[in-house]
């Protein structure tokens, strides 16, 4: 299986640890169109959301990323699982579209929540 993780927290990076098999592929970057090229072939990508907002507590960001993951060759097609803010992070406000969500990860994350998570396809 291969799987993309658009992250910049050192905490998200760390559950991977022993969360998926070893012969899996595991893409880790903080950076967005490296994720979403990384998605060719991908079973799932993991986002954080953290890791799309370009201006901290404006969900602008996130759109943004929504937008260009809907527009990608690759990265349009590959079911994405939210990984939430912390539960006192302030957002301006929430976005969603139907279906573009797979699946929605409460922090903290840990090895076993991303685990579970790649039972579901």
């Amino acid at each position: 299986m291969k799987y993309v993780l658009l992250t910049a927290d050192a905490e998200v990076v760390a559950a991977t640890d022993r969360a998926f098999f070893s012969d899996d592929e595991v893409v880790v970057t903080d950076d967005t169109a490296k994720a979403l090229d990384a998605c060719d072939g991908a079973d799932l990508i993991f986002v954080d959301m953290l890791a799309t907002l370009t201006e901290p507590h404006k969900i602008a960001g996130y759109e943004a990323f929504a937008h260009a993951k809907m527009e990608h060759p690759h990265a349009s097609a590959t079911p994405l699982v939210l990984i939430g803010p912390p539960e006192d992070y302030e957002l301006d406000a929430i976005v969603g579209w139907p279906g573009f969500v797979f699946a929605h990860l409460p922090r903290p994350i840990t090895n076993k929540l991303l685990r579970r998570a790649t039972t579901w396809i």
